[in-house]
């Protein structure tokens, strides 16, 4: 595996192993050939107080596991059980393939996959729940 490639913007901030890096006033681009290293973008971070929807509260402890907070280990099974849960709710094709995916890459232990594809179903859950609210 060649491993993670991380293509920073102007100083993009990225958590790497529980340490804050910010990139310069150039984009960048890092291979992280570390396996097992805690990596996280922090454009991608959601905040514990924003966790507060299914697919949020999925990607926040995706994220956990990313940053070192949490153990993949220990996770694993909670994690796929909840997006088993996302499938009963997101019934269309594509949000199935993306569920699948991310599914698929969890059990792969490629977590930045999972969190990727996840935050595809964002803006669908955004507006579900505002469908609901009319």
């Amino acid at each position: 595996m060649s491993g993670l490639v991380l293509k920073l913007s102007p100083k993009e901030r990225v958590l790497v192993n529980g340490a804050v890096i910010e990139n310069g006033d150039r984009r960048s681009r890092l291979s992280i050939m570390t396996p097992g290293a805690h990596i996280l973008r922090l454009r991608d971070a959601i905040h514990p107080e924003e966790a507060k929807t299914p697919v949020r509260r999925v990607c926040y402890a995706v994220q956990l596991v990313l940053s070192g907070d949490s153990n993949a280990k220990d996770v694993h099974l909670q994690l796929l059980r909840q997006i088993e849960e996302l499938s009963q709710v997101f019934t269309d094709p594509d949000s199935r393939h993306t569920l699948a995916e991310a599914s698929q890459s969890l059990i792969e232990e490629h977590h930045y996959r999972c969190l990727k594809a996840l935050r595809v179903l964002l803006p669908r859950e955004d507006r579900l729940f505002a469908a609901s609210q009319v």
